[in-house]
């Protein structure tokens, strides 16, 4: 919603805005951008002469904003709706679906993009580093010069499909869950893309999923909206995927991954650590990557993005060496800094597989001679209702220790979880408590791993904080 908020203000609309504990890097954002924010769903905070609110998929009725947006009568939309009907009309649409690896995976391409000159749109959930916002129109909408092709992925087989010249590009993170109170389909079905990434597919949002199957369902409705002159670029090592193809696909599909020659897109670790890789296309290597980024899951990542740039026809091997400066977004294992040898770093990851495949990254890169600690905030929807208990202490099998936040008003038992655990692991009722746990158990040559999808009460910077007091 910040995003879709900066890209009203680019409009050049006059945007004002309410949450609840709003946190940085977005509420930094919104602050640069001359967007006044408050606290709190107070029906005043909404202006009288207010011409149209958008609603995030966050609140529903009963909230107090919400309800007096209805009985006003005042037009109101959905964040993805509004995108559909005020940005994305006249551009051609790259979603980027999957459980984890959207945002990661979006802010590549929109990288690899921009280095190729395409100057693209793109929204994205998170601040990406190398353009300082989440989300932006990109180059106008304009009518294509004469003899230009408005088809880029229209070639005969076997052919360089033709750059894309006629129609704009727009990066869209595409998002399973529900549009809104009012609208509970998929964000991602407003979103008509072009090319659209099915990255992976795992069970998460058990507040409104209650099977695997209902999130397949969302996913097949994706599929559906994809032209057949588009692309389809699907993880193909996820057999989840490939049951959503199999109930309908009207549009040409390339696979990419790690653990066959019979993908399209593959590539072969130079570090083990992913940080280093060679490219291969149907059997011919086209260059390798060197990049700052850790962990297969990133490998993976990277190849979703270059098929979908070569889709839209972009010379891949020619932008390759441009991922050495590549520098991700806020909060994917962002480094905060570094203190008596302690090294912080502050990350996003909250499903059990992003967490396992982080972990096994930092640890391919620091080796098993120092100790990784893992300070979890369990804060997700799925998480607080206890839906990945079971797979959570599996997931931190590479951190020797973890400080679990156990607020007192988590649905379940954590100490099951942190029995569980290889290394060492101890629960904590609140920030203040995690910290001092930390300051107590961390030794030089550590790398801390703060994980939360929410603020965690700024615990990674107060932590290295208290590093430096000490």
């Amino acid at each position: 919603m910040g995003g879709v908020a900066a890209l009203a203000r680019e409009l050049g609309h006059q945007v004002e805005g309410s949450d609840q504990a709003v946190y940085p890097p977005m509420s930094t954002q919104l602050k640069n951008l001359g967007i006044t924010l408050q606290q709190g769903y107070a029906p005043e905070h909404i202006s009288a002469d207010c011409d149209e609110v958008v609603i995030g998929n966050a609140l529903s009725r009963g909230n107090p904003a919400v309800e007096q947006v209805l009985d006003d009568g005042r037009p109101y939309s959905a964040g993805a709706q509004w995108l559909a009907e005020h940005v994305l009309p006249g551009r051609e649409v790259l979603a980027v679906a999957g459980t984890h690896g959207k945002t990661t995976t979006s802010t590549i391409l929109t990288f690899l993009l921009e280095a190729a000159g395409r100057e693209p749109g793109f929204l994205i959930g998170g601040v990406a580093e190398d353009f300082g916002t989440s989300a932006r129109l990109g180059r106008g909408v304009a009518e294509p010069p004469s003899g230009t092709a408005r088809h880029p992925l229209k070639a005969e087989e076997g052919e360089q499909a033709p750059a894309l010249a006629s129609r704009p590009l727009f990066v869209v993170e595409a998002d399973e869950y529900d549009t809104a109170f009012f609208d509970k389909r998929s964000k991602f079905v407003h979103y008509r893309p072009l090319v659209a990434i099915l990255n992976n597919l795992e069970f998460d949002h058990a507040d409104i999923f209650p099977d695997i199957e209902a999130i397949q369902r969302q996913f097949h409705h994706l599929v559906r909206t994809v032209p057949r002159r588009g692309r389809l670029i699907v993880n193909g090592e996820d057999a989840r995927l490939a049951q959503v193809l199999a109930t309908g696909c009207w549009t040409p599909v390339e696979r990419f991954g790690l653990d066959s020659d019979d993908f399209d897109w593959t590539a072969r670790l130079i570090q083990d650590d992913g940080s280093a890789f060679a490219v291969i296309h149907r059997g011919v290597e086209l260059g390798q990557v060197h990049w700052p980024l850790l962990g297969r899951h990133n490998v993976m990542n990277a190849l979703a993005a270059l098929a979908t740039v070569h889709a839209v026809g972009v010379d891949v091997a020619a932008l390759l060496p441009s991922l050495a400066g590549f520098r991700s977004v806020k909060r994917r294992m962002e480094l905060i800094g570094e203190c008596g040898g302690v090294t912080v770093y502050d990350d996003f990851a909250h499903h059990p597989t992003a967490i396992a495949t982080t972990l096994a990254g930092l640890r391919a890169r620091i080796g098993d001679e120092r100790r990784i600690v893992v300070a979890m905030e369990p804060r997700s929807n799925s998480m607080r209702l206890g839906a990945h208990a079971e797979a959570l202490a599996p997931s931190l099998a590479d951190a020797d220790t973890v400080v679990f936040l156990h607020r007192p008003e988590l649905a379940w038992d954590a100490s099951k979880v942190v029995a569980g655990l290889r290394g060492q692991g101890v629960t904590a009722a609140d920030v203040d408590t995690l910290i001092a746990a930390l300051r107590e158990r961390v030794l030089p040559g550590d790398h801390v791993v703060f994980m939360s999808n929410g603020g965690f009460d700024g615990a990674p910077r107060r932590f290295l904080a208290a590093l430096r007091s000490d």
